[in-house]
């Protein structure tokens, strides 16, 4: 028989408050299998966990039960401190009469005597647990970081300044993400390309980072430290290995579509660079609007190629990679303008989102950095800008804050003002989110030194005037006085919803890890592991996992480079046993465990023909277990029979 220890937390008066402790103790002393119980202000301080080192070698105990807060907080705390004094960790359990108990109950009673079920459960569960050791792993010192934008580029550096490999691939031809189509940033007003290109140039010339442009994430198998991971790299039909980036070949071109880097407001040719500072500096076809592959015919750019570096007979290539750790930094997108229909998108030239006013601004878009009215090319002497268009706003679908919109239109109104001297600026908002080192600052500016005007309120509709002077009516109202708003302005600029990028959610599925409702990626806990997903060895950053602004996603990007680098900077990892197994001697081989199985941690003994477990790839979801006609599929630590007696002492 065990002889188990009972340590009851009070947190202080999180469960204290609620909970008897007292009585639970008094209760739970009277168990046969517990040998020691006691009561402490909070078992995760230091004496608290002195008191179980001391109680596990004077009270001889084999089993501990902690009842206190959620495992998620100090599960490893508490392993840690029993396997100090030779106890093995996996002989510890967590009793949550926290979260589960005190902080959902107002009732002492009640609350009382569902800590003593709770505990009593565990204690039932704690008898037949088996002592586990630890799996070891081989690593794959390399890192893969998925997406060139600030984010990637700043944890690729910082795991490649730290000695080991980075594979960086970025689906587009260029590394810089959207940061590369700002003009300037907020609040300081650097110039983005400034401070843009010295971390982009760094990247192209890593020795340490392997630069995949134009390239995708096709699969990914394998498991923490050991994936193995298809990269496609599509044709750019130009060999970039003899190509100088002269610019020669698009000067040539003859076709001119609208230009994606430029959000549409400008053009670009059939075979180009998407930007002046583009890393690297090196062109693609568009194989879609190019005339030789719609006709056979044209081949200007070969013609005219000084070095012979066009190649229409490239063919799309498949990379595989092996890789320690994945870090995804996919950014975002903004909401199509589209979901806004009463304002007058695709109706009216004139009504804009915030990137296509971003280009207007910079002095390498479209109009080399002269605001000017996309239908006729006026400078235009009354703009609106409005926040919040699709943010916070659930008849849209995005109920959540975009977070940088109204320091981005700060921005954009300042910058306006700048140019446009004798111009009128008008935001409407519905409150002012500026939390930020200067941020508030930067926001009093625009109203007091510009006299910006802001209007409290949400804009109704906008739609053409009759007249000649294509002016755009903008229907709003103030709430701070409770009158309608009718302004005749030039140009609207929409301060769209930032939304997940349109690859993340295959992506995802791909690395096999979650998104949230609006495709967001997940992270494994809010408060605790920010940088991480439930798929280990996966990490997040930038707005993959949420609307960030550039500091908040640098810093994020190294945090999550440091995570990676725990991983990498060991030759093996040991992973927690807590995982599925196969009873061999009742398996029958069905394979329906192999179907159920998200993670392919099973597969079929060549010989044996009977189940087998990856226990690297295995994370304990239990899929296999509840699908297993026979029972062969056990969990370790929660089997069957354990999880049947603590619903029986519950009952």
């Amino acid at each position: 028989m065990k002889r188990i220890g009972v340590f009851v937390c009070h947190c202080g008066l999180n469960i204290a408050d609620t909970v008897d402790i007292k009585k639970v103790v008094e209760d739970i002393g009277k168990h046969p299998n517990v040998a020691h119980v006691v009561d402490y202000t909070y078992m995760c301080s230091d004496p608290g966990q002195e008191m179980i080192k001391s109680a596990i070698v004077e009270k001889k105990l084999d089993g501990v039960i902690v009842a206190a807060c959620t495992p998620t907080l100090h599960e490893t705390t508490f392993r840690n401190a029993i396997s100090s004094v030779g106890l093995n960790k996996y002989q510890f359990e967590n009793a949550n009469i926290r979260e589960q108990c005190s902080w959902v109950h107002k009732d002492n009673k009640i609350a009382t005597e569902k800590a003593i079920e709770i505990i009593k459960s565990i204690i039932e569960k704690l008898k037949l647990n088996q002592s586990l050791s630890a799996i070891n792993i081989p690593v794959t010192r390399k890192a893969l970081v998925i997406g060139g934008g600030i984010s990637g580029m700043q944890a690729a550096l910082d795991i490649a300044n730290s000695g080991y490999e980075v594979v960086l691939v970025e689906k587009t031809s260029s590394i810089g993400g959207r940061m590369s189509q700002l003009s300037e940033t907020f609040p300081t007003l650097d110039c983005a390309s400034c401070i843009l290109t010295p971390k982009t140039v760094e990247v192209g010339h890593h020795p340490n980072i392997k630069l995949l442009t134009y390239s995708e994430v096709e699969g990914v198998e394998g498991y923490l430290g050991n994936f193995k991971v298809k990269i496609r790299k599509k044709p750019a039909y130009v060999d970039w290995d003899k190509c100088t980036g002269c610019g020669i070949c698009s000067e040539k071109c003859p076709t001119k579509i609208s230009s994606e880097f430029e959000r549409d407001m400008g053009t670009r040719k059939a075979i180009y660079i998407p930007f002046p500072q583009a890393v690297p500096k090196k062109p693609v076809i568009d194989s879609n609007h190019c005339i030789y592959f719609k006709t056979g015919k044209c081949k200007l750019c070969e013609k005219n190629c000084p070095i012979g570096a066009i190649d229409y007979d490239q063919k799309e290539t498949t990379i595989e990679e092996e890789i320690g750790v994945i870090l995804v930094a996919t950014g975002f997108d903004l909401l199509p303008k589209e979901s806004i229909g009463e304002y007058g998108y695709g109706k009216y030239q004139d009504v804009i989102d915030g990137l296509q006013f971003e280009r207007l601004l910079s002095a390498s878009g479209p109009t080399a950095g002269k605001i000017k009215r996309p239908s006729d090319g006026k400078i235009p002497k009354d703009i609106v800008f409005v926040q919040c268009v699709g943010s916070r706003d659930p008849e849209h679908g995005m109920p959540y804050c975009s977070k940088i919109c109204c320091m981005y239109t700060a921005k954009h109104a300042l910058l306006y003002k700048h140019a446009v001297h004798d111009g009128q600026a008008y935001v409407f908002y519905i409150d002012i989110r500026s939390g930020g080192k200067g941020y508030e600052e930067f926001v009093q500016k625009a109203v007091e030194d510009e006299k910006i005007i802001y209007l409290r309120g949400k804009v109704s509709r906008i739609f053409k005037d009759v007249g000649d002077d294509g002016k755009l009516i903008v229907w709003g109202v103030d709430t701070l006085t409770g009158k309608k708003i009718e302004i005749a302005a030039d140009m609207v600029v929409l301060a769209m919803a930032a939304v997940p990028n349109k690859d993340t959610k295959e992506l995802a599925k791909k690395l096999k890890i979650s998104t949230d409702t609006y495709g967001f990626i997940n992270e494994a806990h809010p408060k605790l592991r920010p940088v991480e997903t439930l798929t280990a060895g996966i990490f997040l950053m930038g707005c993959a996992q949420a609307p960030k602004d550039i500091p908040e996603t640098v810093a994020q990007a190294s945090g999550a480079a440091a995570r990676a680098l725990t991983i990498l900077s060991k030759s093996e990892l040991e992973i927690d046993p807590l995982i599925a197994a196969v009873d061999e001697d009742i398996c029958t081989g069905c394979g329906i465990c192999l179907e159920v199985c998200a993670y392919n941690a099973r597969k079929l003994h060549e010989i044996k023909k009977i189940a087998e477990v990856n226990e690297a790839l295995c994370v304990g979801c239990g899929s296999c277990i509840s699908a297993c006609p026979s029972n062969a599929s056990i969990h370790k630590n929660y089997t069957k029979e354990q999880i049947l007696r603590m619903i029986e002492e519950v009952t």
